[in-house]
């Protein structure tokens, strides 16, 4: 007979809280000395030989007895035979949620402004989109839909020119519906290549792969790595960490919803964080109960299962105002409010990736097709990050026009700075803007 599954208790009102939550939550993303290296190279490799090497990482990582980059290369008309390959349900989900992902972005979306001054000068911004993104899906047997449709669409409702994707296809292995994703959010170019090597044929371009100004999605740690490596080349979206998710409930909801909102992200890997908050020990009790009822059930038991044994946790708090402060403290990835009224809860939490309202929204939705972006800060970043967004693929230029008075006006001010830090040159430059 199977031990009972036991999760690891906390108590906010215990002393050594602080120190015990703080090494539940420590995560390190840290590439060891061989995978930095070996990305090193790779990148290298890739700079020098280009499409070549391209070539040769594709044969040699993937296993496919490829002769070109045309072998790498999938048209348009590729990803629109997807479609007709996918279930009539998929289709219709995948453009459900595309639909309502693409809505609440275009409410997003920035405009330029400005505004004139009595003496005539003109001061504002103009917003911009990059000219070209790059998005690194992962393949395989890996099936992420749904990261397509949230990098790219954004990417296309801020106005980018041509998004190019980058799936691995190791062994052959191609996801149709992963490429109807990227059909229907209107990717522009596809090239089956992976690793750290499509990170830096995105970042530096070669023969076949365009350059483009910005990468985004998820990978492995050797494509985390690269990203590190060429972020300033190129921007990037995240490194990101393991997906997490913190519930707070106030103990009236069906434990079974909550146990399986913990699942919903333990089951990514075994890294994956899940963490209860609850004023209810008796509630606790109860979540852990159908924990070890639902376990077995589940086709992913054995990941799930290091996920809650290794980082998971359930916390005992005293009431709503420390539920917060916890909360704030973790600044999660995910936030469930699983209470009466999270409306009053709202204006106490500071720190959150997205924030799930009330009993009947699960996390699960804001993952495939609610409408906000799914790519969102973990590791406590959320404490100074924000979700994928358009703002994500849109530049501010400042506008700055000066008319006659207004530059004689400002030059005296920028003079008597400038002088001040010895920056001659600079004073003179506005000095004979002003007028005699």
């Amino acid at each position: 007979m199977t031990a009972p599954f036991a999760i690891r208790r906390l108590n906010a009102a215990d002393p050594d809280f602080a120190r015990h939550l703080d090494h539940l939550l420590s995560w390190e993303s840290v590439s060891d000395d061989a995978v930095n290296q070996r990305v090193l190279d790779i990148i290298a490799a890739v700079r020098s030989r280009g499409d070549a090497a391209l070539v040769e990482f594709t044969q040699r990582f993937d296993g496919l007895a490829v002769q070109s980059m045309a072998d790498l290369i999938l048209p348009r008309e590729r990803l629109e035979l997807a479609l007709t390959r996918i279930t009539p349900a998929q289709r219709e989900a995948l453009e459900t949620a595309a639909a309502r992902v693409r809505s609440y972005h275009e409410k997003q979306k920035q405009d330029s402004w400005r505004y004139t001054e009595a003496d005539g000068t003109v001061l504002g911004q103009q917003v911009t989109p990059l000219d070209r993104a790059g998005l690194y899906v992962p393949g395989g047997k890996a099936s992420y839909p749904s990261s397509v449709l949230m990098n790219a669409i954004p990417a296309k409702v801020a106005g980018v020119a041509e998004v190019v994707m980058v799936v691995p296809t190791p062994r052959g292995e191609i996801n149709e519906i992963v490429l109807a994703a990227a059909c229907i959010a209107g990717v522009d170019r596809v090239f089956t290549i992976g690793g750290a090597q499509a990170v830096a044929a995105l970042a530096y371009g070669t023969e076949s792969v365009p350059q483009v100004d910005k990468i985004v999605g998820p990978g492995n740690i050797y494509v985390a790595t690269a990203k590190r490596h060429v972020f300033g080349q190129v921007g990037i979206d995240m490194i990101a960490g393991p997906s997490e998710i913190l519930v707070v409930c106030d103990g009236a909801t069906d434990p079974d919803w909550i146990a399986m909102d913990l699942f919903s992200q333990a089951e990514h890997d075994e890294d994956a964080q899940a963490i209860l908050v609850s004023p209810d020990a008796a509630f606790l009790d109860k979540v852990a109960a159908s924990i070890d009822k639902l376990l077995p059930t589940m086709e992913r038991a054995e990941i799930i299962r290091t996920s809650l044994q290794n980082r998971g946790a359930l916390i005992l708090v005293a009431d709503q105002a420390q539920a917060c402060q916890v909360a704030n403290r973790i600044a999660p990835e995910h936030l469930e409010l699983s209470v009466a009224d999270p409306e009053s809860w709202l204006p106490h939490i500071r720190h959150a990736g997205a924030i799930f309202m009330g009993r009947y929204t699960a996390e699960a939705l804001g993952d495939y097709c609610a409408g906000p972006n799914h790519v969102l800060p973990t590791s406590g970043t959320a404490r100074f990050s924000s979700p994928l967004g358009v703002y994500d693929f849109q530049k501010r230029s400042s506008i700055i026009f000066c008319s006659a008075d207004g530059a004689s006006v400002l030059a005296g001010t920028a003079s008597v700075l400038a002088r001040g830090e010895s920056l001659t040159a600079h004073a003179r430059s506005a000095e004979y803007r002003i007028k005699n």
